[in-house]
């Protein structure tokens, strides 16, 4: 009847009250997931984005980083050809990058490059930068420049 909008509210609405009042982040994210089905239903990608998102960021809480690395890059994808939206993609790959460095370093390099050839300008960004320095660092086993790279993204 057309009505997945509203089905996708509700189901955020579950999602919230699982979230907070019966902690259990695994039905949330089912929730969440279920929303996000029915937006894209609709056409309605933000608001899809939006509920894709806290899928990864809890499933990353929960060490399933491979759906996290997943949910990240496709938002992230999306996001970077739509001009008022494309300078969040950046964020979107330094979680993936993240994801991805927690689970394997050459996996990260890997990705990193990837996130730089599919979208140019995450290369300047003081994201990619912090990434390429913590991979040299934990290359290295530098515990020195790892710890020095952390705390000058906190003095800024």
């Amino acid at each position: 009847m057309g009505r997945f909008t509203i089905a996708a509210k509700h189901h955020i609405t579950i999602a919230e009250i699982y979230e907070t009042e019966l902690v259990d982040i695994e039905k949330a994210i089912a929730h969440y997931e279920q929303s996000a089905d029915y937006y894209k239903g609709e056409e309605s990608n933000s608001s899809a984005n939006k509920c894709l998102l806290k899928v990864a960021a809890y499933a990353a809480q929960l060490e399933q980083y491979q759906k996290a690395i997943e949910i990240y890059e496709q938002v992230g994808a999306n996001t970077m050809d739509n001009p008022l939206l494309k300078y969040s993609a950046k964020d979107y790959f330094f979680k993936a990058a993240l994801c991805h460095f927690i689970v394997d370093e050459l996996n990260a390099k890997l990705a990193l490059e990837k996130y730089e050839e599919m979208f140019p300008a995450f290369t300047d960004s003081r994201e990619c930068k912090l990434l390429k320095k913590l991979l040299e660092a934990h290359e290295e086993q530098n515990s020195e420049a790892y710890t020095e790279a952390v705390s000058y993204v906190f003095v800024i």
